[in-house]
């Protein structure tokens, strides 16, 4: 389901292992008005009797898949396809096209203002993450969901924790969530949830993209802790941008959440590289603003260095997702703004005693500076010094960007 300049509506990845609670999430979800993409009933839809995708199965596999009134008889094919590896991927070459396709379809005709969450099984599993615009992952511990597919599914243990087992593990969905919901309290509490996070980012992040508005942190400077996160969230980030961009195009995490141990504004950038000024304002512009990364009005440029030389052009977008703010840069390959971030952001990687300095700076200008703006003003003159101090390490080290 691939995020495309046709398609208006803000698409979330609803996800979680077999047992978690997944269902429940969609349901309240439906209930506050979201359009609800099942992955699991278009699958069962598209190998229907009499469709195509069931004669292509009998095809590959024989008669033995079908029950005696000529339905798919999963049970049969998955004793077929579980442990065989390519009876597996050759079962997925038949039904997950006709399922993405249908989706798609589904998707297409939404309403123009809709929030389309994808209840999709297996996203991680099959690298389906970056084509939504937020991927929800429904997590329980596993104690949980055994008891649950025991008592709601009369599962047998052993077949509770085969099924289990065949999916991602947890911390492999963590990596791929934007939003984490636990699931191993109450209902009401697991509604409660669900409800704050449309009432507070689904909804606005759907206006954000629909209007191609970028959702703006806060004016005032409030430095945060260093976030072992960051670096996930620039992966996924990273991720989701080069889908929308639609080419294996270069995307750096730079700034201060790419530099381990630094506190900063809880904002994550990035820079994209691209070949010109041109193709960043081609349709590059457009499918990032689909992808959830408009455009932020105005010309905008990088303070050179040393000051006083000519200005350093760019471009710079935005995210339409309140919850998560970024910056997105794009600069020409090569140039020296793009040189600039990657050397500032590998310098102070590699001096500890700099990195320390520099955080002094950003404590004491954070407690001082009225906004943003004048606090990336005042560090100015340190920037100008690091400059040099970052130039002779290339020097020495014979680092390239």
């Amino acid at each position: 389901m691939p995020i495309g300049l046709t398609v208006r509506v803000l698409k979330v990845g609803l996800t979680g292992g077999i047992g978690s609670g997944k269902s429940a999430v969609a349901n309240r979800l439906t209930a506050l008005g979201a359009v609800l993409v099942d992955s699991d009933r278009i699958a069962r839809e598209v190998v229907a009797p009499g469709s195509e995708g069931l004669a292509e199965i009998v095809a590959a596999f024989s008669d033995r898949v079908l029950d005696a009134h000529g339905a798919l008889d999963r049970a049969a094919l998955g004793a077929l396809v579980f442990g065989d590896e390519t009876a597996r991927r050759r079962l997925e070459a038949i039904t997950h096209p006709r399922v993405r396709a249908r989706a798609a379809e589904l998707v297409a005709a939404a309403p123009a203002d809709a929030v389309v969450v994808n209840d999709v099984p297996l996203l991680v599993e099959v690298g389906l993450a970056p084509t939504y615009h937020l991927v929800v992952v429904v997590q329980t511990a596993v104690a949980t969901r055994l008891a649950r597919l025991s008592r709601d599914r009369g599962m047998d243990r052993a077949e509770a924790e085969r099924r289990i087992a065949a999916q991602a593990d947890d911390d492999r969905r963590r990596a791929a969530a934007d939003v984490l919901l636990g699931n191993d309290g109450t209902l009401d509490e697991l509604h409660a949830a669900v409800d704050a996070l449309w009432r507070d980012r689904l909804l606005p992040y759907e206006r954000n993209v629909r209007e191609q508005r970028v959702a703006r942190p806060p004016e005032q400077v409030v430095l945060t802790e260093p976030d072992p996160t960051w670096p996930e969230q620039y992966a996924r980030l990273a991720a989701r941008i080069r889908h929308a961009a639609g080419a294996d195009l270069r995307v750096d995490h730079i700034g201060s959440t790419a530099v381990p141990g630094l506190a900063a504004k809880d904002v994550i950038d990035l820079q994209l590289t691209v070949g010109s000024l041109a193709e960043a304002d081609g349709p590059l512009a457009d499918r990032l603003a689909e992808a959830g990364f408009p455009r932020l009005p105005g010309e905008w440029w990088d303070n050179p260095r040393p000051a006083g030389s000519e200005r350093w052009e760019k471009r710079l977008h935005g995210s339409a997702d309140p919850g998560r703010p970024v910056h997105l840069h794009l600069r020409v390959a090569g140039s020296p703004g793009w040189r600039y971030a990657l050397l500032m952001r590998d310098h102070l990687r590699a001096d500890p005693a700099q990195r320390a300095v520099y955080l002094q700076v950003k404590r004491e200008l954070a407690a001082t500076a009225p906004d943003s703006a004048g606090y990336a003003t005042l560090k100015d003159p340190w920037f100008d010094e690091e400059h040099l101090r970052a130039e002779e390490w290339a020097a020495q080290t014979g680092w390239r960007p």
